[in-house]
């Protein structure tokens, strides 16, 4: 017995040699092993393009997935992800914004904190990673975890190093759901800024966050510059008609440019926090009630944006919102600065941006579940949240079960919170976690510094910038 377990070890170093030796050959250019090959070897990927980047190999890849996992000869579709291939002896970061993919190399914080590989996935129903026709009721965060299972398990032989999965706001979400259903795929997963609405109807935590974020002087402007452009609804309203008609913007969705203009308005303060800093309060017009038109347009459509709640600027966000109206809920809250005969319909629920043809009904079951599981179950789990962030107010926490994981907040920081912005021993911290979890060696981790240096076209990114008010 003991014979074949050495002969097996040796057999398995023998094959970890030539897969390090794969790796540099792949690196050194096309060969029979070329990684390229390689990644089109497995049944259902497809090259859409090769794209140069130095140091790198960069591919924008379909992949074959089932339309319904539970079901997969019911149907598939073409999902969209890429592979910036550094080298197969590397770790690898799985990475999902929850919304579209880029087809522009990039680097996220995991991946250049561990100096990876890093795959990207296109969420599912995100065009054109769309089954056509599309049946909603598949649009749900397991069906995309299993989406994720399927990737990892057909390129797992390919990159055998450890992987660790990631995500921005949605993608938090993304990456904290996919652990939650496959929790031994990933060695670990570091969420930024996600979003946890474990019970769609309360939601006082956001009030709180509005009445104390920043500075009293800052909240006064923005709220102000918001109060004023809805006491002058008529005069500005009729330029958003105006402005509608010059782009052919329509409203079928929402139902009425009333209905856009409002929503627009109420989504100032928070647009603000979620992606501007307590310096910029400057860029506010001080004195809102004798400001002109033109300073109130110009400064809400800057930060809300009036083309959003169009039928146009709707349309890219269908999946999201359905997904908020079904599973993922949405906040709700309160303007107690403006007096009620200037608000007409409130927060708008996700209902109202998503076609009527389109069926949904909430499942309150489902974040509950995540919670719960999150609380007791998270192993080698990093959630970083910004200070100044309205999306943290109902955040991640953890709960008697939880091993090596950590919720950390940068001071300061709004919905681009990362590891770079934490307070220098959380940063350390987080940072020595990453690279443990990424299985690198024992002198990186005590060093707890990124292996791979700064490169100012993939690493520097302004903050994940989605519409107002989608997380």
């Amino acid at each position: 017995m003991r014979i074949a377990l050495r002969w097996l070890l040796a057999l398995t170093v023998l094959i970890g040699t030539l897969s390090g030796t794969a790796g540099a050959a792949t690196a050194a250019g096309p060969d029979a092993t070329d990684i390229k090959d390689r990644l089109l070897s497995v049944p259902g990927m497809s090259l859409t393009e090769e794209k140069p980047y130095p140091g790198y190999r960069y591919f924008v890849l379909t992949y074959t997935q089932p339309i319904d996992h539970r079901r997969p000869a019911a149907g598939t579709f073409q999902q969209r992800i890429t592979v910036l291939h550094k080298d197969v002896s590397r770790p690898t970061v799985f990475y999902t914004g929850g919304y579209h993919v880029s087809t522009t190399p990039s680097r996220r914080e995991p991946t250049q904190i561990v100096d990876g590989n890093q795959v990207s996935m296109e969420y599912r129903f995100f065009t054109p990673s769309r089954p056509d026709p599309a049946d909603w009721s598949k649009l749900d965060i397991w069906q995309a975890a299993s989406d994720q299972h399927r990737i990892f398990r057909a390129l797992k032989g390919i990159y055998p190093g450890n992987w660790i999965s990631t995500g921005g706001s949605k993608g938090g979400m993304t990456a904290t759901y996919y652990e939650r259903f496959y929790p031994k795929d990933m060695d670990g997963v570091v969420a930024y800024v996600a979003p946890n609405d474990v019970v769609d109807t309360e939601d006082s935590a956001y009030d709180r966050f509005f009445a104390g974020v920043g500075t009293e002087e800052c909240r006064d402007r923005l709220e102000a510059v918001q109060r004023e452009a809805l006491v002058r609804r008529e005069p500005l309203e009729r330029r958003y008609a105006a402005y509608a008609a010059a782009e052919g913007y329509t409203f079928d969705t929402i139902g009425s440019l009333d209905r856009a203009y409002e929503a627009v308005v109420l989504d100032y303060v928070w647009g603000f926090w979620q992606y501007s800093l307590l310096s910029d309060c400057d860029t506010i017009p001080a004195d809102a009630a004798h400001a002109t038109d033109d300073e109130i347009w110009t400064s809400v459509d800057t930060i809300s944006g009036f083309s959003f709640y169009t039928d146009q600027g709707l349309s890219p966000y269908t999946p999201y919102y359905y997904q908020a109206g079904t599973q993922l809920g949405a906040p709700t809250i309160h303007f107690p600065h403006i007096e009620r005969k200037y608000i007409r319909y409130g927060y708008q629920p996700p209902r109202n941006f998503v076609p009527r043809a389109i069926p949904m009904s909430f499942q309150p079951r489902a974040m509950r579940d995540v919670d719960t599981w999150v609380r007791h179950n998270a192993r080698h789990m990093l959630f970083v949240y910004g200070q100044n962030d309205p999306w943290g107010a109902e955040r991640f926490r953890l709960g008697d079960g939880a091993e090596d994981s950590y919720v950390l907040t940068a001071p300061g920081m709004n919905h681009g919170a990362n590891v770079a912005g934490l307070v220098p021993d959380e940063k350390a911290l987080a940072t020595a976690r990453i690279l443990e979890w990424a299985g690198v060696s024992p002198s990186a981790v005590d060093r707890a510094e990124p292996l791979a240096a700064f490169d100012a076209r993939l690493d520097a990114r302004d903050v994940e910038r989605e519409p107002t008010l989608r997380p």
